[in-house]
Formats: structure tokens, C-alpha cells, sequence
């Protein structure tokens, strides 16, 4: 039976032995993960870059709604403000002080023998600062409107000429008082008030009267 030699066999198991080499093994693996690795690191990052881009979409989205949803307060701030303004507009127009209404009140209150000489009227405003609309939590609270307090005084300088001057100055008097006008716009108390009485006085026809001053004062208003 014929022996086989092989020459080759010390190289062969060199061969295998260099190829078994864990150093080499070692160096091929720690490169497949370093490359792993950078794939990795790679797929990291695009997936960072996307998110940021997606992120600075978001914000720009958010900053829009922000723009809008204050320009909304804005205008309903605005719209409260107005709102304010003409309802004190219309409470000013709807309780202003007319004075036809007071003139048809002295013509009907009449006494014999008084004729008035002056009618005065005096208008005294006192003004309260209001506030503004504030918005909290993104609700319009709307502000007080300011308003103004009216005094009115109404001064009556008159004569009384009757046959006993003097006698119809306080007839004059309450019938001002008892006036229905007279009545619903001037104080409770002391409506009208006699302030000033002159002693009898002979005119240039010779027939004596007095002078006489009625204060009537108006029931504040506020408006």
C-alpha cells in the first residue's frame, strides 16, 4: 500500500494556526463593532437632525397660535373698552339735565302776585377716575367706566307784590315743592330752602313788595 507524504502539511497547519490567531480575531471583531458603532452614531444623529427640524417646525407653529391668540385678546380688550365707553355714553344721555323740563315746571308752579326776576342754575360735576379691561388667564375682565357725579342747584330770585308782601313767598314755596316735576327731581329734604328776605320796599309806582330768594336743590346724580 503506497504511503502519502505531505510536504505541505507544517505549512498547512501554520496557515490554519495564523488564521486561528485570537489577536487577529480580537482586531477583526473590534473593527466590525467600531464600524457598527459609527453606523450607529450616524443613524443617531440623522434622527437627531430630523427631530430638531421637526421641533423648530413645532415652535414656529406655537409662536404663530401666541401671535393670534394675543392679537384676539387685544381686540377683545378693545371691545370692552368700547363697550364701557358707550354704555356711560348712553346713561349720560338718557339722564342728562334738560332745562325745557325745568322751565315748564316754573311756568306751571305759579303763585298770585310773585313774579320771578332771575333764574340761576348752577351744574357742579365730580369725576371718578374708572379702570381699564385686564385680562387674567386669558379672560377679558372688563373695567369700571368712569363716572361723574352732577350737583345741580337751582337759585330763584322773585318778588312778591301781592296786597301783603311777603304772605305768598312761602304759598311760592310749596307750591314748587309739591310740583310733580319739582317733586321727582329735587331732594327729599330741604328741596327748597327760602334763603334770603328783604323788609317791604315801595317800587317806583308806590305799590310796596319784597324780595325774596328760593334755593331748590336737585338730587345728585351719578353717571
Amino acid at each position: 500500500m503506497p504511503i502519502r507524504i505531505n510536504l505541505l502539511a507544517e505549512a498547512q497547519i501554520a496557515e490554519d494556526l495564523r488564521r486561528r490567531d485570537p489577536v487577529k480575531f480580537a482586531i477583526y471583531g473590534g473593527a466590525f463593532f467600531v464600524v457598527l458603532s459609527l453606523v450607529w452614531s450616524s443613524s443617531l444623529q440623522l434622527e437627531a437632525m430630523i427631530s430638531k427640524k421637526d421641533m423648530s417646525q413645532v415652535q414656529t407653529e406655537i409662536a404663530t397660535r401666541t401671535n393670534e391668540y394675543q392679537q384676539v385678546l387685544a381686540s377683545q380688550k378693545k371691545i370692552a373698552d368700547a363697550r364701557m365707553k358707550l354704555d356711560a355714553l348712553q346713561k349720560l344721555a338718557s339722564g342728562r339735565f334738560l332745562q325745557g323740563n325745568l322751565l315748564n315746571g316754573l311756568q306751571q308752579a305759579t303763585v298770585g302776585g310773585v313774579q320771578l326776576a332771575r333764574v340761576r342754575v348752577d351744574q357742579s360735576y365730580f369725576t371718578v377716575e374708572g379702570t381699564s379691561s385686564v385680562t387674567n388667564n386669558g379672560r377679558v375682565i372688563p373695567g369700571r367706566p368712569g363716572a361723574t357725579s352732577e350737583k345741580i342747584v337751582l337759585t330763584l330770585d322773585a318778588r312778591d307784590s301781592s296786597a301783603s308782601p311777603g304772605d305768598q313767598v312761602n304759598k311760592f314755596k310749596d307750591a314748587l315743592a309739591g310740583h310733580s316735576y319739582f317733586k321727582e327731581m329735587l331732594n327729599k329734604t330741604n328741596g327748597v330752602e327760602l334763603t334770603s328776605l328783604s323788609p317791604p320796599q315801595n317800587g317806583s309806582d308806590g305799590k310796596p313788595y319784597v324780595l325774596f330768594t328760593l334755593e331748590c336743590n336737585f338730587q345728585e346724580q351719578t353717571r
